[in-house]
């Protein structure tokens, strides 16, 4: 009569199975970490000028993503914005004004002319209101690494 032996391999047997399991996993883990995971990578920098009628705007660009997370970056006195650690993907850009940073509205005839503490003395000239909201319009791809994205607003 022949020997009772397992006709098992080493790798059906329960500890063959848990070692290839364990091996698989450690093999994705080190992928992910060597390819990134799409929305958590965070070295992406994006940075531009906000514009209108070719004059710098002064406000605050916003990148609002899908899952309504959202980044933002005021702009500096000649447009220019930066938004670091920006996940890839599609956003949906806003570009809100700064409130007291409106151009200065005329005095009546007569009155003493009062400086303005806004308009292009102050920075910029503030964004049309339709661009306060996701209907004006203004999309953006975000790729991985350092990135140019210049936002010149119309009427």
């Amino acid at each position: 009569m022949p020997n009772p032996v397992s006709l098992r391999s080493p790798q059906s047997s329960p500890l063959g199975q848990c070692q290839r399991w364990a091996g698989c996993s450690l093999l994705l883990v080190a992928f992910l970490l060597a390819t990134g995971c799409g929305k958590g990578d965070s070295g992406n920098t994006v940075s531009g000028k906000v514009t209108y009628k070719s004059q710098p705007v002064a406000g605050i660009v916003h990148f609002v993503y899908a899952d309504n997370k959202e980044l933002t970056a005021p702009t500096g006195p000649d447009g220019s914005y930066t938004i670091e650690k920006a996940p890839t993907g599609q956003v949906t850009v806003l570009v809100k004004g700064v409130p007291g940073s409106g151009l200065a509205v005329k005095p009546p005839p007569g009155s003493p002319e009062v400086p303005s503490m806004g308009g292009t003395s102050a920075g910029g000239v503030p964004p049309p209101a339709k661009y306060a909201q996701a209907a004006g319009g203004l999309k953006y791809e975000v790729k991985q690494g350092k990135q140019t994205h210049d936002i010149p607003l119309s009427d």
